[in-house]
C-alpha cells in the first residue's frame, strides 16, 4: 500500500513536468510526510469550470487524499480509501465510476513503506529519478451539510492505485503504487477513454516500476 509519501516539488516544477494548462487551488507546501486526509496536488484532465462543453484541459488541482464516493453519507469513509487495488477498480462500487471517467496522477518524490524485521517495522523510502507519477482516481462528493451557494459544498478527493509489488520490492511490502511511465500518462488521463475493459487493458500495459529503496530513520 502507500500510506505516506514525500512531495516537495513546486507548482512550477509540476507544471513543466506534466505540461499543465490550468492550475486550480492554492499551492500546497512541501512535505516529506504527506498523510491521509491532507490536501495534495493531483494532475487530471477536465473541461474548465465555466466552459463545461469545451475540450478537457490538463489541470494541476488540490484535492483531499482519501476518496469519498459520490454516494457516501459523510466524508469519514475517505480515510479508509487512501488506496485502491488496481485489479478491482473496474468492479468495486467505490471506484468503478471514477475508473471510467475520473482518473488522475498523484505526483510524488517517493513514498515510504515499512519492512517487518526482527519484531520491528523498519521504514524505507522508495523513489526513482525525477517525479514519481502515481496512478490515481478522483471523485467529487456533495457535502449535504453545506448550502447550495457555498463554494465549498463540493469536496474533491483522490486515491492512489496499488498493485502486487515486484520481486525487488516484495520483501519490503507486498503492494506498491502503480507508477505511470511518461508514454502512458496521456492515455491514463484521457477522459474520453470510458470503457472499463479498455481501462483494464491500459492497467495491464503499465510496466513494473524500477524503484530504488533505501532505509531511513523512524523520524
Amino acid at each position: 500500500m502507500c500510506g505516506r509519501y514525500a512531495s516537495t516539488r513546486s507548482d512550477s516544477d509540476l507544471q513543466a513536468v506534466f505540461e499543465i494548462a490550468e492550475t486550480v487551488g492554492d499551492e500546497v507546501p512541501p512535505s516529506y510526510n504527506v498523510a491521509p486526509t491532507q490536501t495534495i496536488r493531483t494532475v487530471l484532465e477536465r473541461a474548465p469550470k465555466h466552459e463545461p462543453e469545451s475540450d478537457a484541459v490538463r489541470q494541476l488541482r488540490s484535492v483531499r487524499w482519501g476518496l469519498i464516493p459520490s454516494w457516501a453519507k459523510d466524508a469519514k469513509i475517505g480515510s479508509r480509501l487512501i488506496n485502491a487495488r488496481s485489479e478491482t477498480i473496474t468492479e468495486k462500487p467505490s471506484f468503478k465510476k471514477a475508473a471510467s471517467r475520473r482518473r488522475c496522477i498523484i505526483p510524488a518524490d517517493g513514498y515510504y513503506e515499512w519492512e517487518k524485521r526482527d519484531g520491528a517495522k523498519v521504514p524505507y523510502f522508495l523513489h526513482e529519478q525525477g517525479v514519481l507519477a502515481m496512478a490515481g482516481l478522483y471523485e467529487l462528493w456533495r457535502d449535504p451539510t453545506k448550502a447550495d451557494d457555498d463554494e465549498d459544498r463540493w469536496v474533491w478527493s483522490a486515491t492512489v492505485l496499488t498493485s502486487p509489488a515486484a520481486d525487488a520490492l516484495g520483501h519490503i511490502h507486498d503492494r506498491s503504487p502503480v507508477v505511470l511511465p511518461p508514454e502512458l500518462r496521456a492515455s491514463w488521463l484521457d477522459p474520453t477513454l470510458t470503457d472499463l475493459s479498455e481501462v483494464s487493458e491500459l492497467l495491464a500495459a503499465i510496466p513494473e516500476p524500477r524503484l530504488e529503496p533505501y532505509e531511513v530513520s523512524t523520524a
